[in-house]
């Protein structure tokens, strides 16, 4: 395995003299979540520990993904590059070998004398993280995985017929688990276990704890559906594909097909779609997992609070990326639409975050099942667009440490530097207006223009068109362009597809209006360009040709 001398000389480091004024850090991942919580004003969501960490904390209702999937997603965010950086749009290469020996947010707080730990699925496992979760670059001691999670897809659900099967729909008695356990209550128990260990610590820490819920299969305890009963449940809004949405931009859900319940429905490739009774179960399934999940966030924060550490503790909350419950005709992930791209993210920081109150802050457990409603009250909401590659230089300010400069426009050879913005710095400030300049960029591969079988998860030999998407205040517009995986190029003359969606008429973006016309609008346009110009910003200006003269959601013309 490859060390390079920085890293030896990282570890022998010694603190700096300013650790006593430096914060902890717990950062908190769910896997698969969009924002269906509380105080993302979802109105089915019971989600009462997150939504009072949310109560207390910075939140950001407008936080976008760069790309929906695991392991691109992680690794993006924890690097603060983009894929096209990483070069990781699958889950089968290491970047720190296939792209560039770049620096994680772990690795940056541990070379600045923070203990740093791993508990459950922080990094994507296997190729995108060495096999090893990156330790130990990222990490002062081995990641731990919950034992538990090797038996996620085995026969452990219990069918109608009695008979154990690989279901989708898997809510379990726990006692009857091997193990009598599962993953994120292992992940739970370990992580207060190691928070008791730092308390009293002389060295600051850096906890990331990575919950496996509400990925698939929807292994949960049986108990949480009781808090969605199926008859109280509805459909997604826009259940069906719409008419002028691209072959190339639909998600085939192939994941969810290879489930034994699913087969059994004999649902016809690609398109679907799924009985309507199951469409609801799942659905409530999902409801129930992002519920069980708030309750292992409840364990660690109150935990702690028990400890005294909240007053000395950044917490940070988020999700790799969002998943689709029946929008737009599609299951799971792999795609641009803001349900699957957008995420919660949530800071929590003693005392700049409650500026206003300046009161010590508590984080008492609620039983999400005794009592499931809680009343998010917060005025620091910020609604404009932020990215997850944001993520690493805030928390770096919010803890005390600088923050990497911002990379160069060809930053393979930069070991330390973010793609992302600090968002810190508007923390002390309302959001009093919408900043139609912030954008996010979110990227999506496909093997070809129509849904094939490996649409959804091409290997890099495959691809064959990536899918760039941009997302405004007002807009949401993706070109889908021809790409090479062998040079990792993307012929911006090639668009194989395009969408555009005016978020004011239309939230759920249903109503593609991107014309054939528009190519050769966007190629006049944009043939007097260098070749040099990024790809964001050639993205950035054709969204503004394209929608010149075009109301925006505040009533203005472009």
């Amino acid at each position: 395995m490859y060390i390079p001398l920085l890293l030896i000389l990282q570890t022998l480091a010694p603190a700096v003299s300013a650790i006593g004024e430096r914060k902890n850090v717990l950062f908190l991942m769910a896997d698969d979540l969009r924002t269906s919580l509380g105080c993302h004003g979802d109105p089915v969501a019971k989600s009462p520990n997150i939504d009072q960490l949310a109560s207390k904390s910075q939140v950001f209702l407008s936080a976008f993904a760069q790309q929906a999937v695991c392991a691109p997603s992680r690794t993006s965010m924890l690097t603060s590059r983009r894929p096209d950086t990483t070069r990781l749009y699958d889950f089968n290469s290491y970047w720190r070998v296939h792209s560039g020996n770049y620096s994680t947010i772990p690795q940056y707080f541990k070379s600045r004398g923070y203990f740093t730990m791993s508990v459950g699925k922080v990094f994507h496992p296997g190729i995108a993280s060495n096999y090893t979760d990156d330790y130990p670059y990222s990490w002062s001691i081995p990641a731990y995985h919950p034992p538990s999670f090797r038996y996620e897809k085995q026969k452990v659900c219990k069918g109608e017929d009695g008979k154990l099967h690989t279901n989708l729909l898997c809510a379990v008695n726990v006692t009857e688990q091997p193990g009598g356990t599962l993953p994120d209550l292992e992940s739970t128990e370990e992580a207060v276990r190691l928070l008791k260990s730092q308390a009293g610590g002389s060295d600051p820490f850096f906890l990331a704890v990575g919950f496996h819920k509400p990925h698939i299969p929807f292994r949960i305890p049986q108990e949480y559906l009781s808090l969605y009963p199926l008859e109280q449940m509805t459909l997604a809004p826009d259940p069906d594909v719409p008419r002028r949405l691209p072959p190339v931009a639909y998600n085939p859900w192939t994941d969810v097909r290879k489930r034994e319940d699913v087969q059994k429905l004999n649902i016809s490739f690609p398109y679907g779609p799924i009985p309507k009774d199951f469409q609801l179960r799942v659905r409530q399934h999902y409801y129930a997992a992002v519920s069980f999940m708030d309750a292992q966030v409840g364990r660690l924060l109150s935990t702690l609070d028990e400890l005294g550490l909240a007053d000395s503790t950044v917490v940070v909350f988020t999700s790799d990326h969002g998943w689709s419950l029946g929008e737009h005709g599609e299951w799971a992930k792999y795609s641009n639409f803001d349900v699957t791209t957008r995420v919660p993210l949530i800071f929590y920081v003693p005392g700049a975050a409650t500026m206003f109150e300046r009161r010590r802050e508590s984080f008492p457990f609620i039983d999400v099942l005794t009592q499931p409603e809680y009343s998010f009250m917060n005025e620091k909401v910020r609604k404009n667009v932020v990215e997850l590659v944001d993520v690493f230089p805030t928390v770096c300010h919010l803890a005390g440490l600088g923050t990497p400069r911002p990379c160069p426009d060809i930053s393979f050879q930069e070991e330390l530097c973010t793609e992302g913005r600090n968002l810190a710095n508007t923390f002390q400030y309302k959001e009093t207006r919408q900043n139609e300049e912030a954008v996010s960029f979110s990227q999506y591969p496909r093997p070809a223009d129509t849904p094939q079988v490996n649409s959804d998860l091409p290997d890099l030999k495959d691809i064959k068109v990536m899918g760039y998407s941009v997302r405004s205040w007002d807009y949401r517009f993706t070109l889908w362009l021809g790409f090479n995986p062998k040079t990792f190029e993307v012929n911006v003359s090639d668009i194989h597809a395009g969408e555009l969606y005016i978020l004011a008429d239309d939230p759920s973006e249903d109503n593609n209006i991107y014309t054939d016309s528009n190519h050769s609008v966007i190629m006049r346009k944009m043939a007097g360009l260098p070749p040099t110009v990024s790809l964001q910003t050639r993205m950035k200006l054709q969204l503004l040709y394209l929608t010149a003269g075009m109301k925006t959601s505040s009533g203005k013309t472009r």
